[in-house]
């Protein structure tokens, strides 16, 4: 089976989630599964499709720092993307590649992620219901949703992680609390850096991921494949008429 393998760097966060909305909607159409990484520029904060952003974020910090904010179309909660490799793996909910119970699918689009670690020496590891870790502490969290026959999925790795600006953006009840929750999040969060001790960049991830999606998906074929001008057109209408504008930031 063939999947296409789509490599779009950094983008807006509106351009990223537009995307993903229009990868799904031609898979639907054409029934091929494309498994995509890109990351964020300006860096930026998306928010669950549930949740009241002006809850969540310091709205007022990010834009003093120049960070976008984002709804997701998936639920959980929200994430700083900072310095990260994020991807989407888009595909047919009927595909065989996966088995379709939501945890054991879970498990299969993120069995990439486990294969490149051991390419880079690391023990990664799923931990129910999305999380990937090393040892205790958690370096991808990932999130799902399920419509008009389509899985999407997407998750971050992260390359890096400053704690401390996280929580400049978001919002937290009092300063007491605030600081507690940074040491609880250092303690929990890792990235690859970290881990092995010096600078992992977006590229290195990228080819290391792309080699652990081959090993984890060996019946498939990967072919590197290029945004087409259909689902540029699609991704650049939804970015500029939904996932930037108010409507969709604060629908709930």
């Amino acid at each position: 089976m063939k999947i296409r393998l789509i490599n779009t760097g950094y983008n807006t966060a509106f351009y990223n989630m537009g995307l993903d909305q229009a990868l799904a909607e031609q898979i639907a159409k054409t029934k091929i599964p494309v498994l995509r990484f890109y990351g964020w520029s300006p860096k930026a904060i998306s928010v669950g499709y549930f949740q009241k952003i002006e809850e969540e974020v310091n709205l007022e910090k990010c834009k003093e720092l120049g960070v976008d904010t984002v709804r997701r179309i998936t639920g959980g909660g929200a994430v700083f993307h900072d310095t990260e490799i994020t991807y989407s793996f888009i595909l047919p909910e009927d595909s065989e590649l996966i088995r379709k119970p939501i945890l054991e699918s879970y498990q299969d689009l993120c069995a990439g992620i486990i294969e490149a670690g051991k390419l880079w020496g690391l023990e990664i590891k799923f931990v129910p219901l999305n999380d990937l870790v090393i040892g205790n502490q958690k370096v991808s969290g990932n999130a799902q949703t399920r419509r008009n026959g389509v899985i999407l999925q997407h998750g971050t790795i992260l390359l890096n992680v400053d704690v401390e600006k996280m929580f400049d953006l978001l919002l937290v009840s009092n300063e007491k609390l605030k600081g507690k929750m940074i040491d609880s999040v250092k303690e929990r969060v890792t990235s690859l850096s970290s881990q092995l001790g010096r600078d992992v960049d977006y590229d290195e991830a990228f080819d290391m991921l792309s080699k652990g999606y081959s090993f984890a998906f060996k019946h498939a074929k990967f072919e590197l494949s290029e945004v087409t001008p259909e689902e540029e057109s699609a991704a650049i209408i939804y970015a500029n008429e939904k996932y930037s504008q108010d409507a969709w930031r604060f629908k709930f």
